[in-house]
Order: structure tokens, then C-alpha cells, then sequence
């Protein structure tokens, strides 16, 4: 920051609208009805997003995730209670708006993301992205490995995303932790898988994900494990590493998930996601995605309340462990 621009506030100046005073149906459509970042003079975490779905390998529509995540976020209210945190108090939390992204070429998306999350979290900012589909992982991925070296990826997904190719092309919803590993983003043996579930293309699969250096948590082993399992199993894997959170929204099961792009039966619930996310408490977490919905395909609001808590869940993470 130049010495001309005013200093960053240990509180925030502006907060999200009173739903007792101004009715939580109306007023402004920006994440949780949070201040626009240009309407703050600084802010510690900002939730962005990235309406971008032309990597996808099923359903489109991925590309109204973010507007839709914002509607859901309209039930919203200040203080977790699960974490004991008023997020939006400990810290200045804005929306940033949406990056514009090329709608026909991947590779020129891929650099406007990593170019605009470069710019929103210069100085120390943290953001959480909302997509768009699992592709915009990669650049945001970048730009945290640019910003604190190696990181460990927590990856929630019904689905490795560690695939080589689709048709020929190297970057889809499908790769983007092959191409993170090969590109040295990650630290090796420090990363995990949650929720893996499903056929897939070959036992192979599963060969060149754990050379990757990837663990995995299958679905099935929540089961035993329940959700303070996998949550010892995560943090014992990470430590203090620096850690990158990815949720791809199909990850819960269609029943609490409908709108995403390539839903697959037997996962999560919506309660055992929120749980692991809060016993994350503590984990140095420099940047978040949440993914793959598609509203469309959803009834009732129910994928983009998810994920819209998914986000909030998220953003407390971030604003405890900056104000601590």
C-alpha cells in the first residue's frame, strides 16, 4: 500500500445489513449482503467469484454458481456459533464482485483468474472464490504457491481431479491437482482427498493419484470414522503446513446437493461437510474455493444454501485466524 492510501481498519467500517431492520429478501445481492470491496477504504477477506463452467465434462451452467450462492446467502446471519466467531466483526469481509472471464477460451480464463486473485490478496488479503467449475482451482492454486510457497491441498469431492486429459485437453474440471502436482504447487505427502466416491475410468486411477502424493478419505470411510475421525486424519496429515481448501459442492450427496455438474450417489451430508470444516479451526488456511454448482439443476434453493454456508463456514475460518 502507498503511504497515501488510508491505513487498513482493526475493525471493520462498513458490515452486512441488519436483517432485523431491513428484511433479508431485499437489499444488496453481494455475499451475505457484505459491502462491495470498492465501498470500504481496505479489507482483510473477500469472497469472490468466478463464473466460468467451459471446463466442464457433463452439466454446464456452473457459470451462475456464484449469483446463486449469493441468493443463498440472503439466511445468512452474523455470528457462528459453531466457531464463536462474528465473522463479519473480526475483521473486514467484503464481496469482491465477479472476475470476467473468457466464456471460449480456458486458457485465457485460466489467467484472468490468476491475474484478478493476484491483485485482490496482494498486501495479505484472503479470499474465498465461488465458482465456476472445479478448473479455476488451478490459477487460484498459483497464486497462493506465489504468495506462500508449497501449499497442502484439502480437496472435498465426489472425485479425484487428478485425470491427465479430456479429448486432448489438459485443462478441465477433471485436472487441475495432476496439473498443481506436476507443477510443484503442492506439497507432496501433505495433501488429502475427502469424499471420494464412485466408478472410475481405471484402477490406474488411483496409482497416479497416490504418486501425486495424495491421501485419500473415501466416503465410505466416514462411516467408521465419523466426522472427528477425518478430521484427526486431515490435521495430522497437514500439520502446520500452509492449506489450500477446495470443496467441490458434489462432494454432499444429490439429496443435499441436486445442482452441480456431475452428481454421484453415496455422500456426504450437508452436516458431516459443515462439521469437518469447523474442526479445521486452527489450520493455517491461506485461501478457499467452493465449486460445481450448477442452479439449473437444483430445487428450492437447496445446493446454493449449502454452499453458501459452506462459504460462511469458510470465511469464519479466515476472520478468526486473521484476528487471532
Amino acid at each position: 500500500m502507498s503511504s497515501q492510501e488510508p491505513p487498513r481498519p482493526s475493525r471493520p467500517t462498513v458490515g452486512p445489513s441488519n436483517a432485523l431492520e431491513f428484511p433479508r429478501f431485499a437489499g444488496l445481492t453481494t455475499f451475505a449482503r457484505l459491502p462491495r470491496s470498492v465501498d470500504v477504504p481496505d479489507f482483510d477477506v473477500a469472497v469472490i467469484g468466478a463464473p466460468f463452467d467451459s471446463g466442464v465434462s457433463y452439466r454446464p451452467g456452473a457459470r451462475f454458481g456464484p449469483a446463486a450462492i449469493r441468493q443463498g446467502s440472503r439466511l445468512l446471519k452474523p455470528y457462528n456459533p459453531a466457531l464463536d466467531v462474528l465473522p463479519f466483526a473480526a475483521c473486514q469481509v467484503v464481496d469482491a464482485g465477479d472476475l470476467g472471464l473468457n466464456p471460449f477460451d480456458i486458457g485465457e480464463a485460466m489467467r484472468q483468474v490468476e491475474e484478478g486473485l493476484r491483485e485482490l490478496t496482494g498486501d495479505g488479503r484472503l479470499a474465498v472464490t465461488i465458482g465456476g467449475d472445479h478448473t479455476v482451482a488451478l490459477p487460484a492454486l498459483r497464486v497462493a504457491h506465489a504468495l506462500h510457497g508449497p501449499v497442502a491441498l484439502v480437496h472435498f469431492d465426489a472425485h479425484l481431479d487428478t485425470w491427465d486429459t479430456y479429448f486432448g485437453e489438459p485443462y478441465t474440471h477433471g485436472t487441475p491437482f495432476r496439473r498443481a502436482a506436476e507443477e510443484g504447487l503442492l506439497l507432496r505427502d501433505a495433501s488429502a482427498h475427502v469424499g471420494i466416491r464412485g466408478p472410475l475410468y481405471d484402477p490406474r486411477d488411483l496409482v497416479d493419484d497416490a504418486r501425486f502424493g495424495f491421501t485419500i478419505v473415501h466416503c465410505a470411510e466416514i462411516d467408521d470414522l465419523g466426522v472427528r475421525g477425518v478430521v484427526e486424519r486431515v490435521r495430522e496429515r497437514v500439520r502446520d503446513a500452509p492449506v489450500y481448501l477446495s470443496i467441490d459442492i458434489d462432494v454432499l450427496d444429490p439429496a443435499y446437493a441436486p445442482g452441480t455438474g456431475t452428481p454421484e450417489s453415496g455422500g456426504m451430508t450437508s452436516r458431516e461437510l459443515l462439521g469437518m470444516l469447523r474442526g479445521f479451526d486452527g489450520l493455517n488456511i491461506v485461501g478457499a474455493d467452493v465449486v460445481e454448482v450448477a442452479p439449473a439443476y437444483d430445487h428450492a434453493e437447496i445446493t446454493s444454501i449449502a454452499a453458501a454456508t459452506v462459504t460462511y463456514e469458510l470465511v469464519s475460518l479466515l476472520a478468526k485466524g486473521r484476528a487471532s
